[in-house]
């Protein structure tokens, strides 16, 4: 791997990077195309349906991809979906050399477009920057390896550790520029996740507010050009009724039931029956989230209570977690974080890696790695 390599592959990440609020459920790839040592084509995947990577960059190489060397964040496709395989592309263009920084995660095709460009001749190279662009597309990996969405769980507490005073209030704990924040992350998940009893004591949209994101991102991506996730609602005791706001905002909502409700719903909603789980009258969390990655959802954000947020962690289905913490303290009668019980040794703990720490605003972030044993 020469430092060429490298500052190619990460020009391709960076390209990579663009399509993070338009691609879902597509994984974000960046593609550049050198030809004796001058970039001559680049182009990353925009959304799900449009040409991939290399075809953008093999459309502005032109004739001087001939020989050229491609670097690509994601092996080349090899099988004919919405778009034709990006490997064969390569292949007519006579490109001289792929590099790739990560196979395909998908076992029904990982190697394929490799043995495609190799059979032709071409030199192939895997692995450079290769952990940089698996961060690129965790949910899309996960789906691929495990048939499970990347579950990311948002929290914000005072510097206690509280969410709600006593009588239930919460507005606002995190200052303007944490909530702005948060619409970033909704904007690159495929799902927001919820529970009823949020619904009924905020009356919440879950969207992503445009006008909230920073005006850098605005001037890239018109608020027509964003994905609204899809809302996810835990309704297990079916109290939910069609007057919530959310209900009637753009985009579309599931309703996650135990058992089917009566009430007529806008044609957004869904009704999905989920089975329980044994020896008991919770949802099963395991069965919704794996059904949601059968819907072709690969990341979804948790905003939810104590409740929701503990059942995830003790169940070891939260695979990274973002705490807004303000600067205030809001005493032992407020209401608490996260609603784990049970535990008898320090063992026992959910286990975390904090990855960043920033200021965001008044507010601290903390983005923490969830380390899960199965």
């Amino acid at each position: 791997m020469t430092h060429t390599d490298q500052q190619m592959m990460s020009r391709a990440i960076a390209l990579a990077k663009r399509g993070r609020y338009t691609t879902a459920p597509n994984p974000q790839v960046g593609c550049v195309i050198v030809n004796n040592g001058d970039i001559v084509g680049e182009g990353y995947h925009y959304q799900a349906g449009q040409p991939h990577a290399e075809v953008f960059a093999l459309r502005q190489a032109q004739q001087r991809a001939q020989g050229a060397t491609v670097y690509v964040t994601l092996e080349p496709c090899s099988h004919y979906g919405r778009t034709p395989p990006c490997a064969e592309a390569l292949i007519n263009a006579n490109v001289a050399r792929v590099v790739c920084a990560m196979v395909d995660p998908n076992p029904a095709v990982a190697g394929r477009g490799i043995a495609l460009l190799q059979a032709a001749g071409i030199q192939v190279d895997i692995g450079v920057l290769a952990a940089q662009a698996q961060a690129l597309n965790p949910g899309f990996i996960k789906q691929m390896s495990h048939q499970m969405p990347y579950v990311e769980l948002k929290l914000a507490a005072s510097l206690d550790g509280r969410t709600a005073l006593a009588n239930g209030v919460s507005k606002w704990i995190t200052g303007p520029k944490a909530r702005s924040d948060v619409q970033h992350f909704r904007a690159q998940a495929g799902a927001i996740l919820s529970t009823s009893a949020t619904v009924i004591a905020d009356d919440p949209s879950l969207n992503v507010r445009w006008n909230e994101l920073d005006v850098s991102v605005q001037q890239v991506y018109p608020q027509s050009a964003l994905r609204q996730p899809t809302r996810v609602i835990i309704d297990s005791q079916n109290r939910l009724t069609p007057e919530y706001q959310l209900f009637h905002l753009p985009g579309e909502t599931i309703l996650a039931r135990t058992r089917l409700g009566t009430e007529v719903w806008p044609d957004s909603v869904q009704q999905w029956i989920i089975p329980t789980q044994t020896n008991s009258k919770q949802l099963d969390l395991v069965a919704l989230l794996s059904q949601l990655a059968d819907y072709g959802i690969n990341h979804i954000w948790v905003e939810a209570g104590a409740c929701l947020a503990g059942a995830l962690l003790q169940q070891q289905l939260v695979d990274s977690l973002i705490l807004y913490q303000a600067p205030k303290l809001m005493g032992s009668d407020s209401r608490g974080l996260i609603a784990i019980t049970g535990l008898t040794s320090m063992e026992q703990t959910p286990l975390l890696t904090i990855t960043d720490v920033s200021m965001v605003g008044e507010d601290i972030r903390i983005i923490a790695t969830v380390h899960n044993n199965k």
